[in-house]
């Protein structure tokens, strides 16, 4: 091979072990290094794509070494200093560089953050430990998990009354499969496919086929309005967007001509009408795939890296347009791997996760397709109701091991249990809270380092928890998790009463997911979970540095930038590498995070007094257990006030909340001697009783505050449930503030009217 002169772009190769080990050998500028690295064709086992020794080394086509030369180097950090520089080779300048050893090369660096489509970052390893984990790519982690597991279940989708699975060797056949089919309708390197549908074989398919075409896989919430769609696929230069069906597909129609990169969109559920131009049924792309060649797609893995993106996660800010956050190859799959560690027991073939969560969201993200991936774990596909209804039914099927879930499906099966609970006898609730005390006696020993309960707590076991978990499709769990947003103190501790210890992991989408995760018996009701091994943690503005103070992160988990917004980045992640995450919060002896608020969430009154509204708004909710929300008001006002809803009926086809209250609240409204049915009756009539109940409610919970400022004076009953579709609820049923602050704006004016 002739070396190529200045200005002349650099042949695409692929170099032997023993060129690359003479090419090595000829350009870097630590022989000691090398050495270390020791024989190239020596190799480790990592998958189907064997870890090299030299992994870590540059794989570099050959070059006129008579050019000048800058030097290029990847550094393993620890504790933000640098401990090994595991190459430093000299490259030419004014020429193309080609690196042709991936998808689990890492390319050369000079920085831990990028914000453009197609930079690098370095990766922030460590000697030792779960930060010392070898990087592995997305196509890498699948061919592995493939080659290892090819029979194992992948995906198993309900169609007709029946499981339709996969394994993992037909999930990368179609994978590569349908990459090919998104090369052929036009993606380009570092442009997105849009996905937009309920979770789906199609979905985690479609995902994991933009990556291995070089290109960005995007979610979009099924939610969005259509300008919202054009946003997240306008600002990630979106070639393909994948729709479950003619709903989204409409949507992306109304607002396709704004879209200056969209080539092509594809249906993948219900009838496709491809007289449209440009739509594409599933089934097409499908067969466009399997005809084309390898060639196009092997190269594209073989210049592909692990610290570049791969994945684009939109997260809403205050204010302005939801942001792009760039995720790479390494942190995805170093944060699954960081969690399969603290979980500890994870089992391929035998674990099972339903899947339901909004894929869109970085925890399902994380959880669904990334961890189950790294375990060869197979994914059970809830119906696109779940979260209307009919969730339970598909955990009573499948039996999952695993079971995350966002706080709003723990209360509502809290709820449920206290129904079923109301109508039962006198007999049997008195069975039931015997069996609570031997509960939570014993895990609190647990919990506490101390041997369990003995024989009452088993018998406790046998004859009442054992029906409640099959009750929720629970019974095989061995671990519960809570996410995404805070699980109040009181519904853990009625859990536990239950036998199902309900674990917390914390994390942002500018974590990759997970940055705490709490692993029974270490837990405690009120911690935010334990901090995952191999990252780092401190506490912005504390005069302690256990805390309290912003809560700043820092470790391979930590995204590259958002995507083309330098300021924003540079607001988000400081010079040291910090990301600041916006929380305040503190950390105990035992490494356990405690989440006392968020900085923007933060009320400070005329006072001057600070106050974190989520605690209050979840000891108001406690003592007012019919109460669905409460929004805490009282930012530069001279007192606290709350809004409220009441619990109400859902419409199933819709999920939007209706008018009449839903059951248990009625029976509590009735026992007060009110025959209100309605959310709109009790709004107009202000029924005496109603409204004492609930003043005695706050005066309980206002009890508890740490200070007379922090005490609720006024309140409200607003004229509707939250959800979704109404646009007081995110993805994850976290309530945004602002709009609600926005929407009830003359309710929250009356307050303070004299």
């Amino acid at each position: 091979m002739q070396p190529a002169h200045k200005g002349e772009e650099i042949q695409r190769c692929q170099l032997s072990s023993r060129e690359i080990a003479q090419f090595d050998e000829a350009h870097c500028v630590d022989a000691d290094v090398c050495a270390a690295r020791g024989n190239d064709d020596e190799t480790h086992e990592h998958g189907t794509a064997d870890y090299h020794a030299s992994e870590c080394t540059l794989r570099h086509a050959m070059a006129d070494t008579t050019t000048p030369t800058t030097e290029a180097s990847t550094v393993i950090v620890e504790n933000g200093e640098e401990i090994v520089k595991v190459h430093k080779m000299k490259l030419p300048n004014g020429t193309n560089q080609t690196y042709l050893n991936g998808p689990d090369q890492i390319i050369p660096a000079d920085d831990y953050v990028s914000c453009t489509p197609g930079g690098y970052v370095k990766l922030r390893m460590e000697s030792r430990g779960v930060a010392s984990e070898p990087p592995v790519s997305v196509p890498g982690l699948l061919s592995r998990t493939a080659a290892r597991y090819p029979d194992a279940t992948a995906l198993a989708t309900k169609k007709n009354g029946q499981w339709h699975k996969i394994t993992y060797k037909q999930y990368q056949e179609r994978v590569r499969t349908i990459a090919k089919g998104f090369l052929k309708l036009g993606l380009e390197r570092y442009h997105s496919v849009g996905i937009l549908g309920f979770n789906s074989e199609e979905w985690y398919i479609a995902d994991l086929a933009a990556i291995h075409a070089g290109g960005y896989a995007a979610g979009v919430y099924t939610t969005n309005s259509p300008d919202a769609c054009y946003h997240c696929l306008e600002s990630s230069r979106a070639n393909i967007c994948a729709v479950q069906d003619k709903k989204q597909l409409e949507k992306i129609l109304s607002v396709r001509s704004k879209l200056k990169h969209l080539k092509a969109i594809v249906q993948w559920e219900g009838p496709v009408d491809t007289s449209v131009q440009g739509v594409y049924s599933w089934e097409q792309v499908m067969e466009m795939g399997a005809k084309e060649p390898d060639t196009q797609l092997n190269s594209i893995l073989k210049g592909m890296a692990v610290n570049e993106c791969c994945t684009l996660v939109y997260t809403s800010g205050t204010v302005g347009p939801p942001k792009a956050v760039m995720l790479s190859h390494d942190n995805l799959t170093w944060d699954a791997f960081s969690i399969s560690e603290r979980v500890g027991d994870l089992a391929p073939t035998y674990d099972r996760l339903v899947s339901f969560l909004p894929l869109s969201h970085v925890a399902a993200q994380v959880v669904d397709i990334y961890t189950t991936l790294m375990n060869a774990v197979p994914v059970f596909f809830a119906q696109p109701d779940a979260l209307k209804g009919t969730l339970v039914e598909t955990l009573k099927e499948v039996r999952p091991t695993r079971f995350l879930a966002v706080p709003r499906v723990w209360e509502k099966m809290y709820e449920k249990i206290m129904a079923v609970g109301a109508s039962s006898g006198t007999i049997k609730r008195s069975i039931a809270l015997w069996a609570k005390d031997r509960s939570m006696k014993h895990h609190e020993a647990r919990m506490n380092g101390l041997e369990g309960m003995g024989c009452g707590y088993r018998i406790a076991r046998t004859l009442v928890f054992s029906k409640v978990r099959d009750q929720l499709g629970l019974d095989q769990c061995e671990t519960f998790v809570t996410a995404a947003a805070p699980l109040s103190p009181d519904i853990k501790k009625f859990f536990l009463s239950l036998d199902i210890p309900i674990v917390d992991a914390f994390g942002m989408s500018e974590t990759a997911g997970a940055h705490t995760l709490s692993i029974y018996p270490k837990l405690k009701l009120d911690s935010s979970g334990e901090i995952l091994t191999g990252t780092e943690t401190k506490f912005g503005g504390a005069m302690s540095p256990n805390g309290p103070g912003e809560i700043m992160m820092r470790g391979r988990h930590v995204l590259m930038g958002y995507l083309m917004d330098e300021e924003k980045t540079k607001a988000t992640i400081d010079d040291e590498g910090w990301l600041h995450s916006g929380d305040i919060g503190r950390v105990d002896s035992n490494n356990l995070l405690y989440i006392t608020g968020r900085i923007k969430e933060l009320l400070i009154t005329a006072g001057g007094e600070n106050v974190a509204p989520v605690l209050i708004e979840q000891t108001i909710q406690t003592q007012l257990p019919h109460v669905g929300y409460a929004v805490l008001i009282g930012d530069r006002r001279k007192f606290l006030s709350v809004l409220l809803t009441l619990k109400a009926k859902i419409n199933t086809e819709t999920g939007d909340p209706l008018d009449e209250l839903e059951t248990e609240t009625r029976k509590w409204v009735a026992s007060l001697g009110c025959e209100a049915k309605t959310i709109s009756e009790i709004v107009k009539n202000k029924y005496p009783a109603v409204h004492k109940a609930i003043e005695e409610g706050i005066a309980r919970a206002n009890k508890q505050a740490i200070s007379n400022a922090q005490k609720v004076q006024k309140f409200a009953i607003l004229p509707s449930d939250f959800s979704m579709n109404t646009g007081e609820l995110g993805p994850t049923l976290k309530i945004k503030r602002n709009v609600v602050y926005e929407k009830y704006k003359d309710i929250i004016e009356e307050f303070y009217k004299d």
